[in-house]
């Protein structure tokens, strides 16, 4: 290649890469990584926790046979940064884990792959609520965190299903006795041939497994709508309204969505500390209305903490006259506006006076929604409340990745955990944490 020619006519001299020029490279993994990166504070969160659950369940032991389990810390580190960077798929995790400094670092020369990653990910439900548990638990002792006033929130994410997914009965049926047939066949033809089936096979007959799973899952919940359809009044009359469910994600309902539309999603409930706005609890549903989410929520915080929030926030969709009830006579003092309050205040009615099927709690929570004091405090609800989901948006829970109403909660009870480890290192309280 003839040197470059510059304004003047004359040939130019520059540095040209020199990829074939062999050279010796002498550093470690911990030198590629600054002493601020935020990784370090990654792994130093992950190191001060108590993981004893996870190496319950290694079976590799010394003195015995097979390969050496992966350290659990790796795997938690891992899942952590990803999740704080915004990966979520297992794939793209596993090829950063061979080319990025920071996820290199992590692993230490361990190698992980995809199978590896999403089994971690997805198979230890109880163990990580463990954790976010024990770390809001810290915090609470360092008086860091309070659970006086506490605000919840919930939002719609897209679930793995498309919208044509979702069938009746009778198309049901007929993939089902379909799906069925092909089990049967992959199976008579692997009993003919099994000591020549290769792992294609093999997976073909377990993704056939998978899929007749799914299609009786999706008409049991078909059949389980269709009762609570049946129960509503004026629909025993309609026999075109027949309920459906999704072949893909039995579990996922279509639900109204922020922009006004209707996808199949989950409703992702999030509990926040006021002040802190650390995340104090986590539940998904397959309900689209908020209506009834408060007392399960307040039900957790006080099994993982042994106390209950004096002040809890949530807006309007949540207060039904139940749920509210129940929180006031067990002491927790809700701000929430009431229904249609607005429009009745327009139309020149006193939506505080006693209506007749008020207990004397929602009476009381009335009144007290009544007072500019009552407002000051539920003002605060949106910057408390919303604050997590803005994050876990920007992290790209935008859709689930995994089915069913379990796996689902994993993914949220990641973005808490990640979420919660981002505030932590904000408020610079990590040597609090890894201190105990």
């Amino acid at each position: 290649m003839k040197a470059p020619i510059n304004a003047d006519g004359l040939r130019v001299r520059v540095k040209t890469a020199q990829r074939d020029q062999v050279t010796m490279h002498l550093h470690t993994l911990d030198e590629l990584i600054r002493e601020d990166h935020p990784v370090r504070s990654v792994w130093r969160y992950v190191e001060s926790l108590d993981l004893s659950k996870f190496y319950r369940e290694i079976q590799a032991v010394e003195g015995g046979v097979g390969r050496d389990a992966v350290d659990p810390r790796i795997l938690l580190a891992l899942w952590l940064f990803a999740t704080i960077e915004g990966v979520g798929s297992a794939r793209r995790l596993a090829e950063l884990c061979t080319r990025d400094f920071a996820y290199l670092w992590i692993c230490g020369e361990v190698t992980v792959n995809r199978d590896m990653l999403n089994s971690f990910r997805s198979n230890h439900p109880e163990e990580l609520d463990a954790l976010m548990t024990q770390t809001i638990g810290l915090l609470l002792h360092h008086d860091l965190v309070s659970l006086t006033r506490v605000a919840q929130d919930g939002m719609r994410v897209r679930a793995s299903a498309g919208t044509n997914s979702f069938r009746r009965q009778q198309t049901l049926e007929e993939h089902l006795q379909a799906a069925r047939k092909q089990v049967e066949r992959m199976r008579q033809e692997g009993d003919d041939d099994q000591a020549g089936r290769s792992r294609q096979e093999a997976a073909r007959q377990r993704a056939a497994q998978e899929r007749l799973a799914r299609l009786e899952a999706a008409i049991a919940e078909r059949e389980k709508l269709q009762r609570q359809k049946d129960q509503q009044p004026g629909n025993k009359e309609k026999p075109k309204n027949q309920a459906r469910a999704s072949m893909t994600d039995p579990e996922a309902r279509v639900m109204k969505m922020a922009d006004g539309g209707y996808r199949p999603a989950y409703n992702v409930q999030y509990a926040t500390a006021a002040g802190s706005r650390v995340i104090v609890g986590v539940a998904v549903t397959n309900v689209g209305a908020d209506s009834g989410q408060m007392e399960p929520m307040v039900d957790q915080l006080e099994q993982n903490f042994q106390r209950l929030p004096q002040e809890y926030l949530a807006d309007g969709g949540f207060s039904s006259r139940d749920d509210t009830t129940r929180l006031e006579q067990r002491g927790v003092k809700v701000y929430a506006p009431l229904k249609k309050e607005q429009k009745l205040l327009e139309q020149g009615q006193d939506p505080y006076a006693r209506q007749r099927h008020d207990s004397d709690e929602y009476y009381a929570y009335r009144q007290r929604m009544k007072t500019d004091a009552a407002k000051e405090i539920y003002k605060q609800r949106s910057s408390i409340a919303e604050f997590p989901n803005a994050g876990c948006r920007n992290r790209g829970l935008q859709q689930f990745v995994l089915r069913g109403l379990k796996k689902t909660r994993i993914v949220a009870v990641w973005q808490a955990l990640a979420h919660n480890l981002r505030m932590i290192i904000y408020h610079r309280w990590l040597p609090n944490i890894c201190s105990v």
